[in-house]
């Protein structure tokens, strides 16, 4: 009898690596939707910050950041996990969940909370961002769990797009000086953006998009200057 023209053990090796794929992906799939669900918990939390008055912030902040250090974890667990698999073959999987929670902490610490409290404004580095999830950032080496550069700047549109709404938000509630400072942060942030030289077509989009939430801000504060509404520095 001739002997078959493919050795069987061939396709008991790939059944062996499907399954194997299979498990890793159910796993990641698994610690991703964990992050996912606190995530989306603390984003509902700060969609309260455009009912909520500036003196009540404190308050608001310790419960939002109680609920924001629950990342650490997960997102500790994640990187262990993704570490032992290729990175670019998974990191699909959990790229918009990460710039989700990176546009969390941002938020909080914009709005005066955070890893270390200050006052309204603050902006971390992609450095600080990594320290707080106590991950790399923009590794080019290692094929390991990290930020990336792009995963930042799309959390950053992200508040953009946030702080504009809560720009007219904060005139409704009577804090003009707010609009005022959201209105020259964007503005700066804006004037980066044109700085960078983006090859992710998506991402370029993106940051062309925020010129219209500049735009917006920019009629808010306009508006209020028509009507003497803008604080003057001393009365900040």
């Amino acid at each position: 009898m001739a002997s078959p023209l493919i050795d069987p053990a061939l396709f008991e090796q790939l059944k062996a690596k499907i399954e194997e794929d299979a498990k890793v992906r159910q796993e990641l799939h698994d610690i991703v939707e964990e992050l996912s669900q606190q995530v989306a918990y603390v984003q509902g939390l700060l969609s309260r910050i455009h009912s909520t008055p500036r003196s009540q912030y404190p308050t608001f902040l310790k419960q939002v950041d109680e609920s924001i250090s629950k990342y650490g974890a997960t997102v500790t667990k994640l990187s262990t996990f993704a570490s032992g698999h290729p990175y670019y073959k998974h990191n699909f999987k959990w790229t918009r969940t990460v710039q989700d929670a990176i546009s969390t902490v941002l938020l909080s610490t914009w709005l005066g909370g955070g890893p270390s409290p200050q006052s309204l404004g603050r902006l971390l580095s992609l450095e600080e961002v990594g320290e707080f999830f106590s991950v790399p950032v923009n590794l080019k080496d290692e094929d390991a769990f990290h930020i990336t550069i792009e995963e930042y700047l799309f959390a950053l549109i992200n508040i953009i797009d946030e702080l504009s709404r809560l720009a007219m938000n904060s005139v409704t509630l009577g804090d003009t000086a707010m609009a005022v400072q959201i209105s020259t942060f964007i503005k700066d942030l804006h004037a980066g953006f044109q700085m960078l030289n983006l090859k992710n077509d998506l991402l370029r989009k993106r940051v062309d998009s925020v010129k219209y939430a500049v735009k917006k801000v920019e009629d808010v504060v306009y508006d209020l200057s028509l009507r003497n509404l803008i604080p003057s520095k001393s009365g900040e």
